[in-house]
């Protein structure tokens, strides 16, 4: 049985030293401020960004450089037979592109398996944890890409945003769109179904925002997702970006009470999405899962 390595990119959430623990390898996202580069994760914390994300600075997102992929592959080949990267949907950044480009070469190619399975966040996290189970199970890496990317499409999340500034900054609203977004205290829901970033709806404050996107969950788990629920292979899950704890934890009851017979995953939004979002922002989604008792909580 060949020993694999699993790898990812923290747009999933883990963190690389969280990753350590997991026996994760996580290649850290870089993120521009005021024109000095960061690694998520690294030489900037979660709590660093939103600071100086609140204090105005300029702030932009960027994929990884090639050659900080290669190092981890051939550092990783150096004691792993295989390497299965899944990096963040290949609809939402180059990284997956780039990376598949790359494992195509002689040196990689039948040893590294670059997964495209559209998905970011909890989402992305959860292919992860399920791409442990499977190479415990004995999986090959080949075997783990297929599979991955066969359930690509067993994920749906819901993002609200707080503020409308960052997604004008983003150039998502324009200007007057984002101002009178801000005078009539309207929250725009997007989705992520797959490669896009697509607007869902709109509604007035945060609370609203949640249950629209509570009910578009149950929605999904009572239509499309039924047999997966039936399977008891589900769960839902909760991200944010910075906002009041009490906040969170009232968010985190709701999802709790809502879903009591299915497992609760929370993780943050990374800098590459709170970028865009800004902070206040929440996720919500569900999302398949391989049995794994090991599963973040």
């Amino acid at each position: 049985m060949p020993e694999i390595a699993i790898m990812t990119d923290s747009n999933c959430g883990i963190m690389p030293a969280e990753g350590d623990k997991l026996g994760i390898h996580v290649l850290p996202m870089p993120v521009i401020i005021d024109g000095q580069t960061y690694c998520e994760g690294i030489d900037i914390s979660l709590e660093e960004f939103h600071e100086k994300q609140r204090s105005g600075a300029d702030i932009t997102t960027s994929q990884p450089s090639p050659g900080d992929v290669t190092a981890m592959w051939d550092d990783l080949l150096r004691h792993h037979d295989e390497v299965v990267f899944i990096p963040m949907s290949s609809g939402l950044s180059n990284t997956c592109q780039t990376a598949a480009m790359l494992s195509a070469d002689e040196k990689y190619e039948g040893r590294v398996f670059v997964v495209d399975n559209h998905r970011i966040s909890v989402t992305q996290a959860q292919s992860v944890l399920d791409a442990q189970v499977l190479a415990a199970e004995g999986k090959t890496g080949s075997s783990i890409k297929k599979i991955l990317e066969e359930e690509a499409m067993d994920a749906s999340i819901y993002i609200a945003v707080d503020t409308l500034e960052y997604l004008k900054k983003g150039g998502r609203i324009t200007p007057a769109a984002a101002a009178i977004g801000t005078v009539l205290k309207l929250k725009p829901v997007l989705t992520i179904q797959g490669d896009k970033l697509d607007s869902f709806a709109k509604t007035r404050g945060m609370k609203g925002a949640f249950k629209l996107m509570l009910d578009a969950v149950k929605k999904d788990i009572d239509s499309r997702f039924s047999h997966l629920k039936d399977q008891r292979c589900l769960k839902v899950g909760i991200a944010n970006t910075l906002m009041d704890p009490e906040k969170l934890k009232y968010f985190k009851k709701e999802m709790k009470e809502s879903f009591p017979d299915m497992e609760l995953f929370y993780l943050p939004l990374t800098m590459s999405i709170g970028t865009h979002t800004g902070p206040g922002a929440l996720g919500i989604g569900t999302v398949r899962f391989h049995d794994n008792s090991d599963n973040l909580k």
